[in-house]
């Protein structure tokens, strides 16, 4: 199954790289920039300048031949396109040191994703508060998650549970899983899953580092 699942419209390395895009435009904007180009872009970013055109070309935005595109409707095309102007509910199932520094990230709010509540079946974990937001008994989750409607679950369990504690989730109404874990979950049809090893790439950039 694709690590990845979004519309079959745009390219998923296209997926990637906008929010390279977004990121750089914005700093432009912190420095009172009004209009940018793919030339420009594609300078800091390391990316061609017919590579971002043909990139922008997915979303509704249009730039002016010479001149370049407006760099706040840039922003706000691409904040919706990617859907960081919307709030996504998110729950953190295995609350050790990735899954607690996740909960205390409030950064993530800024694009979109709120997470409003941890699950662990540590009982000195369960029943206290990380970064302001609870942590609960794994087994009360389909019960609270009925009413919380998180749509989003993000997988920071050890990897010999992290199929069962998956299937649990989608039980309990999620419907896209963020997996940090090794292990290569399964998900039925219609479950979007996000495959993000950090060992994958601690692997791959050790690899290089001694080559």
């Amino acid at each position: 199954m694709s690590d990845l699942i979004y519309s079959s419209k745009i390219p998923e390395p296209t997926l990637r790289r906008l929010p390279w895009y977004l990121s750089y435009v914005k700093l432009l904007k912190t420095h009172g920039d009004k209009i940018v180009s793919s030339t420009q872009i594609a300078k800091k970013i390391g990316v061609s300048a017919s590579q971002i055109a043909k990139d922008l070309s997915y979303v509704d935005v249009s730039g002016k031949t010479r001149v370049g595109y407006d760099i706040d409707d840039l922003i706000s095309v691409l904040e919706t396109f990617l859907g960081f102007t919307n709030t996504h509910t998110a729950v953190v199932f295995g609350v050790g040191s990735l899954g607690a520094a996740l909960l205390s990230d409030s950064g993530l709010e800024q694009f979109g994703l709120k997470i409003i509540g941890g699950f662990d079946v540590n009982p000195t974990i369960v029943n206290n508060s990380i970064g302001g937001i609870p942590v609960f008994h794994s087994s009360d989750f389909m019960e609270w998650n009925k009413q919380m409607k998180a749509s989003i679950g993000i997988l920071t369990v050890p990897p010999g549970v992290a199929q069962e504690v998956a299937e649990y989730m989608i039980r309990g109404g999620v419907k896209a899983i963020w997996n940090f874990t090794p292990f290569r979950i399964r998900v039925p049809e219609g479950i979007v899953l996000q495959n993000t090893s950090l060992y994958a790439h601690l692997a791959v950039m050790f690899n290089r580092l001694n080559g």
